[in-house]
C-alpha cells in the first residue's frame, strides 16, 4: 500500500519530477538540495514525487524530512517492487501536466530540467530525453563494459524507436501520455516503454553527460538485461498489433542548451 505526504492547497506545479529511490539515503538530499536550486533560479513552480520501495537504510524517513521542507510527495511501497512500476506510481501521484524521471544518485543533471521543459513547450514535444549518445552527451566512471552493454541495447532498441538513447532513465514526458501505461517489465528501460506504449508522436534528445554513481549500489546486473531482452520481445509483440507510428524526433545541439540555461521558465 502506497501512502503520500500531505498536499498543500498550493495551485498545481508546473513540472512533477519522479525519484525512485531504495537505499539512496546517503545521495537523496543533495539530489532534493540540487533540484529545488534549479527551480528557483529559473523562476520555477516545480514538485518532486519521491517513490521508496521500503529502503532498509532509511531512505524513505529521510524523504519524509525532506518534504517538511519542500514541495515534495513521499510514496512509500510494501517492498522492492521494481524501478519501472515505481516511476508509473509516481506519474500517477503527480500533479503537474509535465512528468519526469531523474535518479536519486545525482548520476543526471539537475540544473538541466528546467531547459527540458522550456524545450517541450517551445518544440510541443510529447517527450524531452536526456541523451548519452548524441554529440555534447556522454558517460564518465563508467567501466568499459557497462558502456558497451547500454550502447548495444540502444542499437538494439532501434527496431522500436529512432531515438538515439531509448534507454535513458532522464527525461520528461507529457502526463497524459505517460498514465495509465501498462509496462511488461517492472524493470530497467522506462523510457523505452514509454516512447512505444505511451504512442510518443514526438520526440526531443538533449545532450548530457552521465556521472557513474560513487555511493550506494548500481541498478543494473544480469536480471536486469535479461529482463531487457524479454522486454524488447513483448515491445515487438505490441507494435505488431497496433497501427505504425510514425515518430518525429529531433536533437537540440550542446550551443543551442547552453543558450536556454540562460532564459527563465516561469510557472505553469
Amino acid at each position: 500500500m502506497s501512502a503520500a505526504h500531505p498536499l498543500s492547497a498550493a495551485p498545481a506545479p508546473a513540472l512533477s519530477i519522479i525519484v525512485p529511490t531504495y537505499n539512496e539515503r546517503d545521495r537523496l538530499g543533495d539530489l532534493v538540495d540540487a533540484v529545488f536550486a534549479a527551480y528557483a533560479k529559473r523562476g520555477l513552480d516545480g514538485e518532486l514525487v519521491i517513490v521508496d520501495d521500503n529502503s532498509p537504510d532509511g531512505t524513505g524517513a529521510l524523504a519524509d524530512e525532506l518534504a517538511t521542507r519542500h514541495r515534495i510527495q513521499v510514496i512509500h511501497r510494501r517492498g522492492k517492487l521494481g524501478l519501472g512500476t515505481a516511476v508509473i506510481e509516481g506519474f500517477e501521484a503527480a500533479r503537474a501536466p509535465i512528468v519526469g524521471v531523474i535518479d536519486a544518485d545525482l548520476s543526471h543533471p539537475p540544473d538541466l530540467l528546467p531547459s527540458m521543459l522550456l524545450i517541450m513547450r517551445r518544440t510541443a514535444a510529447d517527450v524531452v530525453i536526456g541523451s548519452r549518445y548524441i554529440p555534447g552527451g556522454g558517460t564518465k566512471n563508467w567501466p568499459l563494459g557497462r558502456l558497451v552493454l547500454s550502447r548495444l541495447a540502444c542499437i538494439l532498441a532501434h527496431v522500436l524507436t529512432p531515438v538515439s538513447d531509448a534507454t535513458s532513465g532522464f527525461f520528461l514526458i507529457r502526463r497524459d501520455l505517460a498514465r495509465g501505461v501498462k509496462i511488461s517489465a517492472g524493470g530497467f528501460k522506462i523510457c523505452l516503454e514509454l516512447l512505444v506504449r505511451g504512442r510518443a508522436a514526438s520526440i526531443v534528445e538533449v545532450p548530457y553527460v552521465f556521472v557513474g554513481r560513487t555511493a550506494g549500489e548500481s541498478k543494473m546486473n544480469v536480471k536486469e538485461a535479461t529482463g531487457f531482452l524479454q522486454q524488447l520481445r513483448d515491445l515487438r509483440a505490441f507494435t505488431r498489433q497496433h497501427p505504425p507510428l510514425n515518430q518525429r524526433h529531433q536533437r537540440i545541439s550542446a550551443a543551442e542548451l547552453a543558450s536556454l540555461s540562460r532564459q527563465a521558465v516561469g510557472g505553469n
